[in-house]
């Protein structure tokens, strides 16, 4: 059981951090911009993503600890470190890995009304988020012998995780000189899913009056729930798979990428108003919408109370009298298994922005920019803010940024953003514009990269395009 709480802890602090995309967002020379915010301020004609390169996006890191934690060659014994970092963990940090791939994109501008563009696509996104569990993680380690009447929440247990395929269609309009809006319909292909959260109920270790060293093992008000969907028909084939049934979980993730899975809607709306030539403001609501599984769906579910009376936890005994144990146990908490469909919301993410610009291009300064026209100031700095929903609470994140456009071929933004995982966080976008083609690429948490072991968030992004 320790072991497994070592490589868990290991775990933890390597895949740490949130969606948020602070580099790229409000950045009009990129069609990617669009994904965070419909509405915003572009100057190009069309646009078509190299298919599978237009967008690499992943992010990976750490919160609450890191791996240099628990194994730093530092002389001190490894399980110190580990019940050090075990005791600084909280059930509020949270494990979240989130990666996605373009499959390809596309945009043009309206041959009836110039004011409008229209944009679509296919994106891959994978999204985890588990939060640690630190109840039952301080009862594998420490056991209960120091907890006598306090109790172990299953509230703790919470997270949740999917990969789905997303089809979507937006237009963006300049509905006058200062207000440009945007809408995006998408539809949501599940190949995946699991979740579990709002559990309830807790595990109880009390003393009795009978006297010293005669406890109860308490189990109240227990209600466990993991819902899956796409597992079910995966269950079977086994880890070290043949070739056949390495290519049959391939065609069943295909088939349900294009729209063979459990299917869903959502909408992106998005602005930008610009209060004048030099000031304006940004806001974005993204994937405000559900998916329903109705397919291959399985919801496990334990509900109940148990009382043990003894000395020692009942699951340290052996033969004949563990078996009476379990049986009895699984009368009184059992677990069912439920074929229900079910709904969930998906992680509803806000972008807002405040931006203001200075250091106008002198006149003739340059041929043009893409759409035909300069941009009217080189330099922008502004505070953007992010708030994503998760299963037990928001995530937040707070930047301040700086735009330059250096040449009419190479702009960048420098970003550094206060989130849960680090109060330095420095970001760094660099896009380059020859001729027709775009090629930009995007880091976070680059005072990191020195140590990877010691890091607590890292995240890149990159990606080709054509733009006219």
């Amino acid at each position: 059981m320790k072991t497994l709480l070592y490589v868990f802890i290991g775990l933890w602090g390597f895949l740490v951090c949130s969606q948020n995309k602070e580099t790229l967002y409000d950045f009009a020379d990129i069609p990617q911009s669009l994904l965070l915010n419909p509405g915003t301020d572009i100057r190009f004609k069309y646009h078509v993503g190299v298919p599978f390169l237009s967008q690499i996006h992943v992010n990976a890191g750490l919160k609450g600890g890191s791996l240099y934690d628990v194994f730093a060659d530092d002389g001190r014994n490894i399980n110190e470190k580990i019940e050090t970092t075990l005791n600084k963990l909280t059930s509020n940090d949270y494990l979240t890995f989130t990666q996605q791939l373009e499959v390809f994109s596309f945009g043009w501008e309206s041959k009836k009304n110039n004011s409008i563009y229209f944009s679509g696509g296919v994106y891959q996104e994978l999204d985890f988020i588990g939060y640690f569990p630190k109840d039952f993680a301080v009862l594998a380690y420490q056991g209960n012998q120091d907890f006598i009447n306090q109790p172990f929440r299953f509230s703790t247990i919470s997270g949740s995780g999917e990969l789905l395929m997303v089809y979507h269609f937006g237009y963006t309009q300049k509905v006058s000189k200062k207000l440009t809006f945007g809408a995006r319909a998408k539809l949501y292909s599940s190949m995946l899913h699991v979740r579990s959260a709002k559990n309830i109920g807790a595990f109880t270790t009390i003393e009795t009056p009978q006297g010293s060293n005669i406890y109860q093992h308490i189990i109240s008000n227990a209600d466990v729930t993991v819902r899956t969907s796409g597992y079910a028909s995966l269950r079977d084939i086994e880890a070290e798979t043949s070739s056949e049934e390495a290519k049959e979980l391939v065609n069943k993730l295909i088939g349900r990428a294009i729209l063979g899975g459990n299917l869903g809607l959502g909408i992106d709306v998005g602005f930008t108003h610009k209060i004048d030539d030099q000031l304006s403001v940004t806001g974005s609501a993204n994937d405000l919408g559900v998916v329903f599984y109705t397919k291959d769906v399985e919801t496990y579910r334990a509900k109940g109370n148990y009382v043990f009376d003894g000395f020692e936890t009942p699951i340290q005994f052996s033969g004949e009298e563990s078996q009476n144990f379990l049986d009895e146990f699984l009368d009184a908490v059992p677990l069912d298994t439920l074929s229900s469909s079910y709904i969930t919301m998906r992680p509803l993410k806000l972008n807002g922005s405040i931006k203001y610009a200075f250091n106008p291009y002198d006149d003739g300064s340059c041929d043009c920019f893409l759409a035909g026209e300069d941009p009217p100031f080189r330099d922008a700095l502004g505070v953007q803010l992010f708030m994503q929903f998760r299963p037990k609470r928001p995530q937040y994140a707070a930047s301040l940024f700086y735009y330059k456009r250096l040449f009419n071929f190479l702009r960048t933004k420098v970003t550094y953003t206060l989130d849960d995982h680090s109060y330095y966080n420095l970001g760094f976008l660099l896009s380059t514009h020859i001729d027709k083609i775009n090629f930009y690429i995007s880091a976070n948490n680059l005072f990191e990269y020195t140590n990877l072991a010691k890091a607590r968030g890292v995240s890149l992004q990159l990606g080709f395009n054509f733009l006219m």
